[in-house]
């Protein structure tokens, strides 16, 4: 099989799951467990649940696909994700990392 068999499709990135796989949702609601692409981990790309990207799957088997390209979002990678920037008292004011005393380290 050559590589211009290949089906693209956009989708959205549902969840993360181990050995750089992630469950995706196409534009079509086809749910399909994809892999990283290698291009995307030699450039050390991250991809985080709700992420929109490009999959690329083989007519053999629709059910698994290669994540070959993650599409820009407009805020920055810190901010979404488990370290958004709310604190513990589930306020929307921008979490201090330096508040609490860890083991003597800070005065």
């Amino acid at each position: 099989m050559s590589k211009e068999e290949l089906l693209q499709f956009e989708g959205l990135v549902l969840e993360r799951m181990p050995n750089a796989r992630h469950l995706v949702q196409l534009d079509n609601r086809h749910r399909l467990v994809a892999y990283t692409a290698g291009r995307m981990k030699k450039n050390r790309i991250k991809t985080l649940a709700e992420d929109r990207v490009t999959v690329e799957v083989s007519l053999c088997d629709l059910e698994k696909g290669r994540l070959i390209f993650r599409h820009r979002t407009n805020e920055p990678l810190w901010s979404r994700g488990s370290r958004n920037a709310v604190n513990s008292a589930g306020d929307d004011a921008e979490f201090d990392y330096f508040s609490k005393d860890v083991a003597g380290v800070h005065p």
